[in-house]
């Protein structure tokens, strides 16, 4: 299972970043963005697995596809990007890339079987999320919330209709 996610999280990211129509590119990474849910599910982070196909999956790329629909820029292509735009983003490619392998292979990741479980209850989980002091995630929430704007404000600029000159 994690060599299928792992493929398709590969195959639709380049094919994200390569569509020349912006729907598509959308769609793709809400395939993306499932399948790093699938991933988040098979290390047994379930929350947050459930968070990133609420949060991304279900509001940011819903909101970026809606905002493409609803302005009318579905048949719309993207225009080839300068060379030195291309040359950039293949050496942030390279260098990420190598990134990545160095420390993937150069790490031991040896398992830890000494690691105790936690007995955690509805109400501890509850008061965590709602809390603002040691282990609060109210601010993370917060943070969310204007992300959510800001992906919002964003895809609404990205797909807004040009003013066309006659």
């Amino acid at each position: 299972m994690f060599y299928l996610l792992s493929a398709v999280i590969l195959i639709f990211s380049l094919l994200t970043i390569t569509s020349k129509k912006m729907l598509r590119a959308a769609v793709y990474l809400l395939f993306v963005l499932v399948a790093t849910a699938g991933l988040y599910y098979l290390l047994e982070y379930e929350f947050l697995a459930a968070v990133q196909l609420t949060l991304y999956a279900g509001g940011i790329v819903v909101l970026i596809i809606f905002s493409i629909l609803l302005t009318s820029h579905i048949s719309e292509s993207f225009k080839r990007p300068a060379a030195w735009k291309l040359w950039m983003g293949w050496s942030s490619f390279v260098a990420g890339t190598a990134t990545v392998l160095w420390v993937v292979f150069g790490h031991p990741f040896l398992k830890n079987d000494n690691v105790e479980s936690l007995n955690v209850n509805m109400q501890t989980i509850g008061t965590q999320l709602l809390g603002t002091g040691k282990n609060g995630f109210v601010l993370p929430f917060e943070l969310i919330s204007v992300l959510l704007l800001a992906s919002l404000v964003v895809a609404i600029l990205v797909a807004k209709k040009e003013k066309t000159s006659n």
